[in-house]
């Protein structure tokens, strides 16, 4: 579905903004970093909120639909955010990207759970992931470049709200209009879904899990360019090459967990990959170099996208048949995961240091990994043994 893999693309361009031009952000509207860091805690928490809405339309409008009405959100909140002229109004408009992403990715999920077997699943996931990273990778070196004629409003107008219209019209097209196969019986409700899924142990071992598993990861999209430029003194060309390090080795991890799933399993793949996640995002934060924090960051980021991949993958099929609850309660509790990873994160950035904040975000790894590894069950697994 190149459609959804282009949309994935376009929706993770407008984040770059907060990571590589936190400091020049904070600048213009007179604010500390930490507190315009903060921009993305309430995207998420507006992300959370509909995802719950969304849990409860998708059992009645199609995806294409919701996705189509993603896309909208997201275009207007790019053009929002460059006619921003303060800090309470570019924190409006920024949050209208929590709005896409709440109907954007859920759907999306859903679609490759309908029509993608099973067993390639997790390529398809890892594909949909690794689009959404390799954003970063390609769009943060235009962006840099871009600023120079202008400022950070020039990447706004010039790249990334064109992208999301072209996105848009290619969705339009691409995407089937008739509703998708049915996920429940004819009486079903949202209610009985959402009942299906609270009572569903390792359903909610996966939701948890994947609070504290987006925690680990926001580390580094937040904080990880802010910290190299300001513990070393580089300068936004030279951090642009950082965040697309970290894009990179991101789009591996995504790419190359299948392989590993193939090997391990999907949950062990989850508790394993998360687990040294947050490992390496602690070691990188008490780096004493630049070349050897960028190789922690690099092992964390690669690290990042195994765990997404494969806990993504663990929770697709934990319920088949009320799918499309599942994976907006997913989409919500991740965004729960990046509120508190900004949260902390910016708290422990402005009270204590990056020292701080690397632990307190790294020792999330720990805890997924323990909610991966007993509160879950891989159904796919128990099919296979049978």
């Amino acid at each position: 579905m190149p459609a959804l893999v282009f949309s994935n693309f376009a929706t993770s361009t407008l984040p770059i903004l907060t990571t590589l031009f936190l400091i020049e952000l904070s600048k213009t509207f007179e604010v500390n970093r930490g507190l315009m860091g903060q921009s993305n805690t309430l995207a998420s928490i507006v992300a959370v909120i509909f995802a719950l809405v969304v849990a409860v339309v998708s059992t009645r409008f199609s995806d294409r639909t919701l996705i189509l009405i993603g896309m909208l959100f997201y275009l207007v909140s790019a053009i929002g955010c460059y006619l921003a002229w303060d800090f309470s109004s570019i924190l409006v408009f920024y949050s209208l990207n929590g709005v896409a992403q709440a109907m954007i990715a859920p759907m999306t999920n859903a679609l490759i759970g309908d029509y993608v077997p099973s067993s390639k699943s997790a390529k398809a996931i890892g594909w949909t992931i690794a689009a959404g990273s390799s954003a970063a990778f390609i769009g943060a070196p235009i962006m840099a470049f871009l600023s120079g004629f202008g400022g950070w409003r020039i990447p706004l107008l010039i790249f990334i709200t064109p992208l999301s219209l072209i996105a848009l019209l290619i969705m339009s097209v691409s995407i089937p209009s008739e509703k998708q196969k049915a996920r429940a019986g004819p009486n079903d409700s949202y209610a009985r879904s959402c009942v299906g899924v609270v009572s569903n142990r390792s359903a909610i071992g996966c939701l948890v899990g994947n609070v504290f598993r987006v925690a680990v990861a926001s580390a580094l999209l937040f904080y990880g360019t802010a910290f190299m430029i300001e513990r070393f003194g580089l300068s936004i060309d030279s951090a642009s090459f950082v965040t697309l390090v970290i894009a990179l080795f991101f789009t591996l991890g995504s790419l190359t967990e299948q392989r590993v799933i193939r090997k391990r399993g999907r949950k062990k793949s989850a508790v394993g990959t998360v687990l040294l996640a947050g490992f390496f995002t602690v070691f990188y934060a008490y780096a004493p170099s630049v070349w050897l924090s960028l190789a922690f960051i690099s092992v964390a980021g690669w690290f990042d996208g195994l765990a997404a991949s494969a806990s993504t993958s663990l929770t697709l099929d934990q319920i088949p048949e009320q799918r499309g609850t599942m994976m907006s309660l997913f989409t919500m509790f991740a965004g729960v995961g990046t509120a508190i990873g900004a949260g902390i994160g910016g708290f422990a950035l402005i009270v204590y240091g990056y020292g701080a904040l690397g632990i307190s975000l790294g020792s999330m790894g720990v805890i997924a990994a323990i909610v991966f590894k007993f509160a879950t069950v891989d159904p796919t697994a128990k099919t296979a043994a049978c």
